[in-house]
């Protein structure tokens, strides 16, 4: 793509995201910072975890936005006794004696990877190779999944038991992390009235697969100065309790800090941000909004900080 290609894409990008926003609107009422933390991670090719009590409408949230953007959508329950081939499929003895691959729920566009927690770490990690290559590998032969492709997890920070903590490696696969709260009074009265009436209002397609790869391709032709390169990588760098731009809430509260791939989606989520925004350069807000999203689920607290309560998002914000 030219870069008077990637200008036009630029120039439409704003309010045809904006379409897609109120689109989600009409369905799921509220969550507005989820919604849009979503769409960026869908133009910057990068999957999202999110977190969550029960009840905060997250699967139906997925599926409206997977709806208005085009793309197919699958859901897969993690429990205790998922196996891999469950997700990734299987190779199987046909009629004929031969063997075949059935392909599993993984070859879709957006994959909900519900209760990722719930599953243990051999089936954790065969979304490993999918999340970050694109493609599954089984019985030697490579698979190339559907373009484009979207891993959105949920976790429930309440019940712990039994379940299998994801690590810290896989933890850096996902671009960013969202905790969804609680509606407000007057969101929830209209979540009552909506989800309680006789037709529930169903979301249309907006765009596909076609105007989101265009649109990732002009997510990366968004110019970046020196100055917001090293501000993105500042930022990382004080999130490192060893070294020596960390502040004191630093060195006091975290055993190890975010890694190079952080600053990448800094930047990357601050050229689609400046984008949603109709803005066609970066500057430092930009960073700072997608900031809490890319850092707090890559900051390893000490056990200090788990003992005083210390919210990783309000850390990171400290550092701006």
């Amino acid at each position: 793509m030219s870069s008077s290609e990637s200008l036009q894409k630029a120039l439409v990008f704003a309010p045809e995201i904006q379409r897609v926003k109120e689109e989600v609107g009409r369905v799921v009422i509220g969550q507005e910072e989820a919604v849009e933390a979503l769409l960026n991670a869908v133009f910057c090719n990068g999957h999202v975890l999110m977190v969550g009590v029960p009840g905060l409408a997250k699967t139906l949230l997925v599926k409206t936005i997977s709806t208005a953007l085009g793309l197919d959508f699958k859901r897969v329950q993690f429990t205790p006794d998922l196996m891999p081939s469950d997700i990734l499929g299987a190779e199987i003895l046909d009629a004929e004696r031969k063997f075949s691959f059935v392909k599993g729920p993984i070859f879709t566009q957006v994959l909900l990877a519900d209760e990722i927690n719930r599953t243990p770490p051999k089936t954790q990690a065969a979304l490993l190779e999918a999340m970050q290559e694109k493609q599954v590998t089984a019985a030697g032969q490579l698979y190339p999944l559907p373009e484009p492709f979207f891993v959105l997890a949920t976790q429930n920070p309440i019940e712990q038991e039994g379940t299998y903590p994801l690590p810290e490696a896989q933890l850096d696969r996902f671009m960013y992390q969202v905790v969804l709260g609680y509606p407000s009074f007057e969101q929830e009265q209209a979540i009552l009235k909506q989800t309680t009436a006789s037709v529930q209002p169903q979301s249309q397609s907006i765009l596909n697969a076609e105007i989101i790869t265009a649109f990732q391709r002009a997510v990366r032709s968004v110019p970046v100065v020196d100055q917001v390169f090293e501000y993105a990588v500042n930022l990382v760098h004080k999130t490192r309790p060893e070294g020596d731009r960390a502040p004191a809430n630093v060195r006091d509260y975290l055993r190890f800090g975010a890694g190079p791939r952080a600053g990448q989606n800094l930047i990357l989520g601050a050229k689609c941000h400046a984008l949603m925004n109709g803005k066609l350069t970066v500057d430092r807000e930009d960073v700072q909004r997608v900031a809490p999203w890319v850092l707090a689920h890559r900051l390893v607290p000490n056990f200090r900080a788990e003992a005083e309560s210390v919210s990783m998002v309000e850390l990171v914000r400290s550092l701006y």
